[in-house]
C-alpha cells in the first residue's frame, strides 16, 4: 500500500523549507504537532467512552437502597397511631398541690 519512508520525509521537509522559508516552518511544525496531539487525545477519549459503554451493566452499576433505612410508614399505621393518641385522656395537676392529677375539663362529658 502507501508507505512513506525516510527519504520521502526528508524530501517533503526540504520542499517545505524552500516554499515557507526558515521563519514560518517552525511555527507550521508546532501547529501540526498541536493538531496531531489534539487528534490523538480525541481518539483516546472516544475509545475510552466506547469501552465504558460496551462494559456498562445497568443492573450491576445501579445504586441499591441502604438496608438500614426503615420502610416509610403507611397511611393506615399513621392514622391508627393518631387515633390511639387521641383516645388517651389528658390530665393536669390537681389545684390542691397534692401531686394528684385531675382530668382536664376538656375530657369531661359535655352537656347536651
Amino acid at each position: 500500500m502507501f508507505e512513506v519512508g525516510f527519504t520521502e520525509i526528508v524530501l517533503i521537509l526540504g520542499i517545505a523549507l524552500l516554499v515557507l522559508g526558515p521563519e514560518r516552518l517552525p511555527k507550521l511544525a508546532a501547529d501540526i504537532g498541536r493538531w496531531a496531539g489534539r487528534a490523538r487525545s480525541m481518539a483516546r477519549q472516544l475509545r475510552t467512552q466506547l469501552e465504558q459503554e460496551a462494559n456498562y451493566d445497568p443492573l450491576r452499576d445501579s445504586p441499591r437502597p441502604a438496608a438500614t433505612t426503615p420502610p416509610p410508614a403507611t397511611a393506615a399505621a399513621t392514622a391508627a397511631a393518631a387515633a390511639a393518641a387521641a383516645a388517651e385522656p389528658t390530665t393536669t395537676p390537681a389545684p390542691d398541690g397534692t401531686g394528684a392529677t385531675a382530668p382536664d375539663e376538656t375530657d369531661a362529658p359535655k352537656p347536651q
